[in-house]
């Protein structure tokens, strides 16, 4: 393959992945003008159009993704290929693209990110935190980690890391002053703060129930309503993972234990179609070591 393709595949990569020129050609190093050249001379050498411009915004033909998809498997080969070649104790580079949820993301993820990278110094990792699911080909993501039940989209590759569960909870100082809670029934009565990225916000399913509920606070960050839970606001549905120290040092008191809702799992997902370069598949290792046998949030 000439040297000029590879160069322009890997600025179409950049472009794809950010979504801009200008950002592509600060990541790269090089001119807004170089990227346009380079993206230029790939379109016509496959005579398609790969990216629709305007002067507001760009996005991905037809053609543009299919041929994202490739490029990225073939980029992530030669990289490997590298790396073989160079020898086994050779030191993992490039780049890894991870997209994690805010709450997960901040409490489980960024640490153990901190120890890979001083033991891989020579990997990059652009670590996006968002509690939306992205189209991992689109947005070039490696990795996505994410908290359900069951999965959606049946192309994703997944490898399945931990199970956890939600744990209905409140301050102790609202729950002071409010009525007692001795069945899922009883929170028609109580300030219920609700998550909307959940596909049923104001539904909890609380062991076999389901209980509808409603309260003057909603929305699309976990750790906002942790945030307003600790501060007596009302009664929240959250991860363990999220709130066990805080239950443990009594800011927070579990209520309804005898209703425990169903499981979910934390997966990593993949792109479909691609092999897992090595520095993924070292950074997912690493993942599912720190989190450990138990987690703690178990």
């Amino acid at each position: 393959m000439a040297t000029d393709k590879l160069v322009a595949m890997k600025v179409f990569r950049r472009v794809a992945e950010l979504g801009s020129f200008t950002q592509a050609a600060d990541d790269l190093d090089i001119t807004a003008a170089t990227v346009s050249k380079h993206i230029a001379f790939l379109e016509r050498d496959i005579d398609t159009r790969l990216i629709n411009r305007t002067t507001r915004r760009m996005h991905l033909t037809d053609a543009g993704l299919a041929f994202l998809e490739r490029t990225q498997a073939l980029l992530d080969g030669l990289e490997d290929a590298e790396l073989e070649a160079r020898g086994i104790q050779s030191e993992p580079r490039g780049t890894i693209r991870i997209n994690v949820p805010m709450s997960f993301g901040l409490t489980h993820i960024t640490e153990a990110i901190d120890s890979f990278l001083m033991r891989y110094p020579e990997i990059d990792v652009d670590l996006q935190l968002s509690d939306r699911m992205v189209d991992l080909v689109e947005q070039g993501v490696d990795i996505a980690i994410r908290v359900r039940s069951l999965l959606a989209d049946s192309s994703l590759l997944a490898r399945p890391l931990r199970t956890s569960r939600n744990i209905v909870c409140a301050a102790p100082q609202y729950l002071d002053n409010a009525p007692p809670i001795e069945s899922p029934a009883d929170l028609a009565a109580h300030n219920c703060l609700t998550y909307t990225l959940h596909e049923k916000p104001r539904v909890w399913a609380l062991g076999d129930e389901e209980v509808v509920v409603s309260g003057n606070f909603r929305t699309d960050s976990s750790l906002a309503m942790r945030r307003s839970l600790l501060n007596g606001l009302g009664i929240g549905f959250l991860p363990r993972f999220l709130v066990q120290p805080d239950i443990e040092s009594g800011a927070l008191t579990p209520v309804l234990d005898d209703f425990p809702p169903k499981p979910y799992t934390v997966f990593a997902l993949f792109p479909p179609g691609r092999k897992q370069p090595a520095k993924v598949k070292l950074l997912v290792d690493h993942l599912d070591a720190h989190l450990g046998d138990r987690p703690y949030w178990e």
